[in-house]
């Protein structure tokens, strides 16, 4: 079997639904992929540490956000839970000084199901969400290549964020050109050039290296799946943007690493 490939989505709100545009393009991501046994999700919207496995069996939906339209409230996913993948996790990253929790509780939160109501619409591939217990971009590098071994069996492996994500300034970022702010574009440009050279180091020291990095990511979950998503992927592919432009002035550079 060919390993699966690993995912670094930007996940966009609930209106993501009503964007022709990224739905078509998330559509189009998923048409590209061979059918995953499974699939594993760390999302921005759910940091816990120590790690912890999200539910295993029946899957609810966590409708972290508020203030918008009833409908988004109804939005269904019922995905197969993923018991088996969640053992294999915990064999993975469980030792003397990684302890891992529990929570069955703890269903799909917008940063994994709205992306994948677009991409597995059918809703028949196991999903298994775990938590983001650090913010440090090394650990989450580490906890990546610990789970890549999963990709050997056919598991999807997704770091969901947003590329650049500054929610405060997005109100008043685009004029009557669309064009996306200074500070959005010049941060994922540079996230393009690192990502294609293979800078490891600049990329896992961004906040000092990235231009603007404060502005794009005033605070850094958005961003942290990213190092999951390299860590899980071959030490030797360049991951390749399988999704760029921006919604709202946010970049939306999405990617795929073999």
């Amino acid at each position: 079997m060919t390993a699966a490939p690993v995912l670094y989505l930007s996940h966009g709100a609930p209106p993501l639904a009503d964007d022709a545009t990224w739905t078509r393009q998330l559509a189009e991501l998923s048409a590209g992929l061979a059918k995953p046994a499974a699939i594993l999700v760390v999302s921005a919207h759910w940091e816990e540490a120590p790690l912890t496995i999200g539910a295993t069996t029946t899957v609810p939906l966590v409708y972290d956000f508020w203030g918008f339209p009833e409908r988004y409230y109804q939005v269904t996913y019922p995905a197969p839970g993923a018991p088996e993948l969640a053992e294999k996790v915990r064999k993975l990253v469980r030792g003397k000084r990684t302890p891992v929790h529990e929570a069955p509780e703890r269903g799909l939160d917008h940063g994994a199901y709205v992306p994948l109501v677009e991409m597995f619409p059918d809703a028949d591939v196991p999903v298994l969400q775990i938590s983001m217990p650090s913010l440090d971009p090394r650990d989450l590098y580490e906890l990546g290549q610990r789970l890549a071994p999963l990709r050997d069996e056919g598991v999807l492996i997704i770091g969901s964020g947003f590329f650049t994500h500054n929610l405060a300034a997005m109100r008043v970022v685009t004029g009557s050109d669309g064009a996306p702010p200074a500070w959005s574009s010049e941060f994922d440009a540079w996230g393009g050039e690192v990502l294609g050279n293979g800078d490891l180091d600049a990329l896992l020291d961004f906040r000092h290296k990235a231009p603007a990095a404060a502005l794009a990511h005033p605070r850094i979950e958005h961003f942290a799946p990213l190092f999951v998503s390299l860590g899980a992927g071959s030490p030797s592919a360049t991951p390749e943007t399988v999704i760029d432009g921006y919604w709202f002035g946010l970049a939306k550079r999405s990617l795929r690493i073999a």
